[in-house]
């Protein structure tokens, strides 16, 4: 991709992802897009893992937009729920289910673990592609380790922050400072190793 300003769709509808993203990305210089923006909705996602979700929704994207796309595809991985919410974290409590729902409903899942069985860890797979046949999409993964909380705290952030609890922290990710979050997270792990394959 050439060093002028390249706009580029981001597929997501998610407000939270965009404002996040829009941070991440700057230093790319790119004019991020949300697809909603754009009159985009967002694909079925028949993906089994995390990547191929993200291949769907950018190559999706980028058919709508005629635009380079950029999609994610995040998710909560508990090990002690067989790996749920995992690729349904974002409809855990059902199909259009509220950031608050899907909090109670892995709350009560794991009401009757102890601390050492509350490990969890977000987990962030991204992709961009130039255009929707791109047979060499770039893609990048990362992990961000911590453990579940017993109840919400925080107001920053968006899906499960208010009860993940970072590793080596005794808050939760929805407490941090945005700026700290967005040096550490999954999502900002995943985003670094997206750009350092771009340049």
């Amino acid at each position: 991709m050439s060093t002028e300003t390249q706009r580029v769709v981001l597929a997501t509808s998610n407000p939270g992802k965009v404002r996040e993203f829009q941070i991440l990305l700057a230093p790319m210089g790119l004019e991020i897009i949300s697809q909603s923006d754009l009159g985009v909705s967002s694909p079925e996602e028949t993906g089994l893992t995390f990547i191929e979700n993200a291949l769907i929704k950018a190559r999706h994207a980028a058919r709508m937009t005629g635009l380079p796309a950029i999609a994610d595809d995040s998710g909560l991985v508990v090990p002690a729920l067989n790996g749920m919410p995992g690729l349904y974290s974002a409809r855990y409590a059902g199909l259009n289910a509220s950031d608050g729902e899907n909090v109670i409903r892995l709350l009560n899942d794991m009401a009757m673990l102890s601390d050492h069985d509350r490990i969890g860890y977000y987990l962030c797979a991204m992709t961009l592609i130039t255009q929707p046949t791109d047979p060499a999409p770039v893609i990048a993964q990362a992990g961000w380790p911590g453990r579940i909380g017993f109840e919400p705290k925080g107001t920053g952030g968006f899906g499960y922050d208010p009860i993940f609890i970072p590793e080596g922290s005794d808050r939760t990710a929805a407490e941090m400072d945005p700026d700290v979050k967005n040096a550490q997270s999954h999502r900002a792990l995943a985003t670094a190793a997206l750009i350092q394959q771009l340049s």
